[in-house]
This record gives C-alpha cells, sequence and structure tokens, in this order.
C-alpha cells in the first residue's frame, strides 16, 4: 500500500527516507549487534551520534559558538515554563507578543514566574495578522521579549525578526524552524520542538546565547537548570535517545537535500500553490489570515459551507490526504505543509480540492 501524504501538524510527516534507514538500523546499529534505542547515552555510540546531531544542526541553522545547543525532553511547553524560570528574576517583568493560542499558553505557562506585560496581541481582530511592531508596549526593563514566530493552529507567522533593542528575544520556532535561514544571533534564545520539521515528537532543540546562562534565574531545581544541561552536555538524566537519532537522520537529510535555502525555496512553491487555490475558488474556501502574515508551514482554511466539512475530509482520506482537519480551537480544515512534505504531496492536496469544488460546489 503506498504512504499517504500526511498534512497532520504534529507529529507530523517525516522523509521516507529516513523512515527506511531507521527500519534498516533498528535491530543493529551500525553493526554493534543492538538498536541504538538499546545502547547507553553514555556510551561512545550514542555519544557520537549526539555530537553529529548538534554538529549538523549547528551547520545548516547557522549558529554561532556564542550560542549554547540543548536537546531536551519535555516539549515546546515545558520550555515556556523553564525560560522564565532561568532568565528572570522573581517577579521580574517579561514581555510578551501574542498573535495567536500557542502565545496565549506560553503567558499561561510563565505567570507563576513573571510579572507578564502583554506587549501586543493580536486576538481582537481573530488572530489574523501579528500585531504591527509600531503598536508594541514594551517594558525597558524586562527581562526578556517572547514571540511566538509561527502559530501553528491560527496560520499566522512573522515574516521579519522585530527589533526589540538591548532586551534578548525569546522565540518559539515549533512549526517554522528550518523553513528557511534565521539570522541567530537577533535572538537570546530559539527553542522548538522536533516534531514537525526536525524529527519526531519526544526531543525539543533549544539554541541559548551563552551569556544568558550567567543570569541567576529563580530558585529552581537542578533538572530545570539550563546552566546543567548544557555542562551536562543535554544528558543531565537520560535523554529521549530513540528520538534524538531520528533527529539526527533528518538534519542529516536536510543537508544533503541542499539545507535550509534549499527548504526555503520549496516552501515558498509549495505554500503559494496552496494558497493560490483557495484565493482562486471564489469563496468556495478561504483563509482569514492578512496574506502578509501567512503561514509558510501551516495553512487554515474553510469550506464555505460547513455541512461539507466531514465529506471533505471522509473523501481526502480516502484520496490518501490524511490529517487535514483543523484544530478544535479554529475548526475548519488545516494542511501542515512542512519541509518533509514533498511539492507533489500539495499538488495532490490541490487537485482534489479543485475537484471537489467541481462536484460539491
Amino acid at each position: 500500500m503506498p504512504r499517504a501524504f500526511n498534512f497532520s501538524a504534529g507529529p507530523a510527516t517525516l522523509p521516507e527516507v529516513v523512515l527506511e534507514q531507521a527500519r534498516e538500523e533498528m535491530l543493529d546499529w551500525r553493526g554493534v549487534g543492538a538498536s541504538i534505542v538499546e545502547l547507553s547515552h553514555r556510551g561512545p555510540e550514542f555519544m557520537g551520534v549526539a555530537a553529529e546531531a548538534e554538529a549538523d544542526l549547528r551547520r545548516f541553522l547557522g549558529i554561532p559558538d556564542d550560542y549554547a545547543v540543548l536537546f531536551m525532553a519535555g516539549g515546546a511547553t515545558t520550555v515556556q515554563a523553564l525560560v522564565p524560570l532561568n532568565f528572570a528574576a522573581p517577579g521580574q517583568r517579561a514581555d510578551y507578543v501574542v498573535s495567536g493560542h500557542w502565545g496565549k499558553t506560553a503567558i499561561k505557562q510563565a505567570r507563576p514566574y513573571v510579572d507578564v506585560n502583554i506587549a501586543a496581541t493580536s486576538e481582537a481582530g481573530g488572530f489574523v495578522d501579528v500585531p504591527p511592531r509600531a503598536q508594541w508596549r514594551l517594558s525597558p526593563d524586562a527581562a526578556y521579549v517572547h514571540i511566538t514566530a509561527n502559530e501553528t493552529i491560527h496560520g499566522v507567522e512573522f515574516r521579519d525578526t522585530p527589533d526589540v533593542g538591548d532586551v534578548p528575544l525569546v522565540a518559539d520556532f515549533s512549526s517554522s524552524i528550518a523553513s528557511e535561514p534565521i539570522d541567530v544571533s537577533r535572538y537570546g534564545v530559539i527553542y522548538a520542538g522536533a516534531q514537525k520539521n526536525l524529527g519526531p515528537v519526544g526531543v525539543t532543540v533549544v539554541i541559548v546565547r551563552r551569556d544568558l546562562l550567567a543570569r541567576e534565574g529563580q530558585p529552581r531545581a537542578d533538572i530545570f537548570d539550563y546552566r546543567s544541561h548544557v555542562k551536562g552536555e543535554s544528558m543531565l538524566n537520560t535523554p529521549p535517545t530513540w528520538n534524538w537519532y531520528l533527529a539526527g537522520l533528518v538534519f542529516k537529510w536536510m543537508l544533503a537535500e541542499g539545507g535550509v535555502e534549499e527548504f526555503a525555496r520549496r516552501n515558498a512553491r509549495k505554500a503559494a500553490m496552496l494558497y493560490d487555490a483557495i484565493d482562486g475558488s471564489g469563496g468556495f474556501y478561504r483563509n482569514d489570515v492578512v496574506p502578509a502574515a501567512r503561514s509558510r508551514m501551516n495553512v487554515p482554511f474553510f469550506l464555505h459551507d460547513e455541512a461539507l466539512d466531514k465529506p471533505f475530509l471522509a473523501e481526502a482520506a480516502a484520496a490518501g490526504l490524511l490529517g487535514l482537519k483543523g484544530h478544535r480551537a479554529l475548526g475548519g480544515m488545516r494542511a501542515s505543509i512542512y519541509n518533509a512534505m514533498p511539492e507533489a504531496g500539495v499538488r495532490a492536496l490541490v487537485d482534489f480540492m479543485q475537484d471537489f469544488k467541481a462536484r460539491r460546489g
């Protein structure tokens, strides 16, 4: 049976060649007689895998030496709580710019530890745009400024890195990391759950400017202290080794395919193809996001008649197009078209959408 095109927002589709390699190495990794998931995380075999993964990530993201890289368990939501614990004094103000559901989640995780200042929000307009930079009310004494670079649910994306002066910029890049080049040096902290563009669910990448690690932060257990994790090379406790290994395979695949620059070109073509189909449908489909803020990774869209939602999803699944149901917070449909989604998959979706409209319009 041929593999379907999986448009799930996360856990998301993985490159087929990566899955095939993992299958081949599952019982015997590089001739050692055991799977990598069975080997000690402190043994030379896995330590080599970990070192290769970090080196490859640094290479294709252009991470400077003055940034530490961590591979953590817990997901991006855990990072949202650890950021204030590590980089803000108790009760210190922190600025949050909210452009969707996950920006609001970040505030929920931070409130027990910092004085949250909502510097800007686009909630009143339904999260169809990023808040204009001129309207941000930043605090001069803030510990950091937090943004969500790409909102997975609402399909809104920052297309430029906002200037926040000398205050460190912290960004959740879970849904858009490695989709195009970014200037890492303009951020204090970048974090991303791997399960969209970097690998499988279960491992989170955290990129931290090293000078921020000198901050005392707040009273916390050693396991919640990024300084300890840096010193322990992300092995302060037993890490999710299988997930880390698979992410490393994805990194090598991305490099072999041409790196972030090549994926930026592919992603631009895929997004344009899908948005053109929506905008050109004569209102049968619609996307409500302001065009300048439309995500290239997550494309929510709605049919003109909600009664058609169930038939659309059922027929799409029968056609080998999976994971198109929109998030419960927004409804409608959503197509996530991450790096591992081939252009052929987007073309198949567009063809199906046009056929469905011809039959149901």
